[in-house]
């Protein structure tokens, strides 16, 4: 197998191509240093995770502006922080100040001039929108949760981007699943017979960060550490 075989990339975006954990660090700064004691910046991003996935899985039709917002007051409760609305509201608007990874774009640019490149997030299409514009790229296909009305790993967002992305002339067998996370990702993709590619950004860190620990580790067909990693097996690819 090769990553010459494939017509299409279907990314996710957060963790893979949007550096979400630095962003919500930065956006939780206040908050934690209210904290009754200091907390790690993996104890912030586990405590993300859960309060998130939670949410996630109970409201799956909120919208992730306003599901960040709700994840934001859980958060401030365990960690005995007052917090107000206003806090609430402007955490779940911060997903527009965070930052691309630095080799995203570059490699984007790269990327669709071989592929077609679709996206498909777990965030709402305002947020996504912001994002974007960081990555410097049209997308072939985007599918938000906010499209779908669920959140991954629901086996109802991968169903839904394989039923829509035959529109764009694109069929499953054509279709490389690239990630960093093992929970949203890579679990259901190995579910509905995806070939899938592992972005692992936190390959010099323990634990899953902003995502849930999947238990079992999926099967991936690909890794590589960065996106400049990627792009460098593919260009390997094509000369040799």
């Amino acid at each position: 197998m090769k990553l010459t075989d494939f017509k299409a990339l279907t990314f996710d975006v957060y963790g893979t191509l949007i550096d979400w954990e630095t962003g919500m660090v930065e956006g939780l700064a206040e908050l934690v240093a209210k904290a009754e004691r200091p907390l790690s910046r993996n104890e912030i991003l586990e405590a993300h995770a859960r309060h998130e996935s939670t949410q996630q899985k109970y409201t799956p039709a909120m919208k992730y502006s306003e599901l960040l917002s709700v994840v934001y007051k859980r958060l401030a409760e365990e960690w005995c922080v007052p917090y107000s609305r206003e806090d609430c509201v402007a955490y779940g608007q911060s997903v527009k100040n965070w930052p691309a990874f630095p080799d995203s774009a570059e490699a984007l640019a790269y990327l669709k001039t071989h592929y077609k490149l679709v996206v498909l997030t777990n965030v709402d299409n305002e947020s996504f929108r912001f994002s974007n514009d960081k990555l410097g790229v049209e997308f072939d296909a985007r599918y938000t949760a906010e499209d779908v009305g669920s959140y991954k790993p629901a086996d109802r967002n991968f169903d839904y981007m394989l039923e829509k992305i035959g529109d764009i002339g694109i069929e499953k067998s054509q279709i490389l699943h690239t990630a960093e996370s093992m929970f949203h990702d890579h679990g259901p993709a190995n579910r509905h017979g995806l070939r899938n590619c592992w972005i692992y950004r936190r390959y010099d860190q323990e634990g899953f960060g902003a995502t849930m620990n999947p238990g079992d580790m999926p099967h991936y067909d690909f890794r590589f550490n960065s996106m400049a990693d990627l792009v460098k097996a593919h260009q390997a690819e094509l000369s040799g």
